[in-house]
């Protein structure tokens, strides 16, 4: 048979293909055709629209790759469009939160707001600023962390290198349950044990206790995960020198997985900062500066952003110092993360070049 017979066939199977841009333009086209419905519709909602372009995106991509590509290519672009709209619907959101308070929060976010107090400033006052709540949040959360971290990891360390058993399986059953209290319960139970059976009033270090029973099960379960990834034959090559279990644990096993236990530990820390629950029933609130976490109420940027909130009824400075203090937060948060992924950098095992 001639090559000249040949050629055709090989044409044929390999079918035909949309451009690169097929998915842009199809993306294009969906959103026009949203905006012209919804306006047809008179639906002023942006969300609205937003959901009809990403139906007529996933429904056009799969009816004009069908056409062209076949039902297989066709499948394949669907669930690719299925990602992509999901991606953004979980992006949008984000980032118009973080748009939101950027452009509501730098209207007072300055020097003198973040190294002053409110004082004798008035709610409905301009000034004032969130030195006192920043202090009581990072004293808290620091008591919080102090408490929960060695704990988290030395009952990870437990659960995955030791736990056999009814022990073990009690422990993981209780670390489990602690998983899901609401935060609201755990500042239920400090305040009936520590405030009211043992009177020793509220405090900041009465919240970092609260705090620190929400970041205990994360801190286990994260730590409980990335000791699992280390290889057992990094703890088998140690055993077999000689070396203790405990110094391998120590040696081997903890540097290995410093980095996503690091990891862990901040995001636990990220899960207890925003907390506003058992501070309002704990610590309560001031507007002056209390240095000291173990006497007295002390403020916290979430129980700062709520009052003024609550007391600003929607407008005004104390609306604005809200919206900088939430602000203040989300930069605190993404320090934190920065840090944290530093840390786990500078720990991490070195490989040879």
């Amino acid at each position: 048979m001639s090559h000249a017979t040949l050629s055709p066939q090989r044409s044929s199977l390999r079918g035909a293909t949309l451009p690169k841009w097929f998915a842009w333009a199809v993306a294009a086209g969906s959103a026009v055709a949203g905006l012209g419905i919804s306006a047809a519709a008179g639906l002023h909602s942006d969300i609205q629209w937003a959901l009809i372009a990403a139906l007529l995106f996933v429904l056009g991509s799969y009816g004009i790759s069908a056409k062209v590509e076949g039902s297989r290519q066709a499948k394949d672009r669907t669930a690719t469009s299925l990602v992509w709209v999901a991606f953004l619907l979980a992006v949008i959101p984000l980032a118009s939160l973080i748009w939101e308070t950027l452009k509501r929060g730098v209207k007072v976010l300055d020097g003198y707001f973040l190294t002053h107090s409110m004082g004798v400033v008035a709610d409905t006052e301009p000034g004032g600023g969130i030195y006192h709540a920043i202090l009581g949040t990072l004293q808290q959360v620091g008591l919080a962390t102090l408490i929960s971290v060695p704990i988290g990891v030395l009952t990870a360390i437990y659960l995955v290198e030791y736990g056999r058993g009814r022990l073990a399986k009690a422990v993981t059953y209780f670390v489990d349950v602690m998983t899901g209290i609401p935060s609201i319960v755990a500042g239920l139970f400090i305040l009936s044990l520590w405030i009211l059976i043992l009177d020793m009033g509220y405090s900041g270090f009465a919240g970092a206790m609260a705090l620190s029973i929400l970041m205990i099960p994360v801190v286990v379960r994260s730590t409980e995960e990335m000791l699992k990834l280390v290889p057992n034959e990094l703890r088998e090559a140690s055993l077999a020198l000689g070396v203790p279990k405990w110094r391998t644990i120590l040696k081997v096993v903890l540097p290995t997985s410093i980095g996503g236990i690091t990891t862990g530990i901040m995001l636990a820390i990220a899960r207890i900062t925003g907390e506003t629950a058992p501070v309002l029933l704990l610590v309560w609130g001031t507007n002056f500066i209390n240095s000291n976490p173990f006497s007295d109420p002390q403020a916290s940027l979430p129980m700062y952003i709520y009052l003024q909130y609550a007391n600003s009824g929607g407008y005004g400075a104390a609306y604005d110092r809200a919206w900088a203090a939430a602000l203040t937060l989300i930069a605190f948060i993404m320090i934190l993360n920065l840090v944290a992924r530093g840390i786990a950098r500078w720990k991490a095992p070195k490989t040879g070049r």
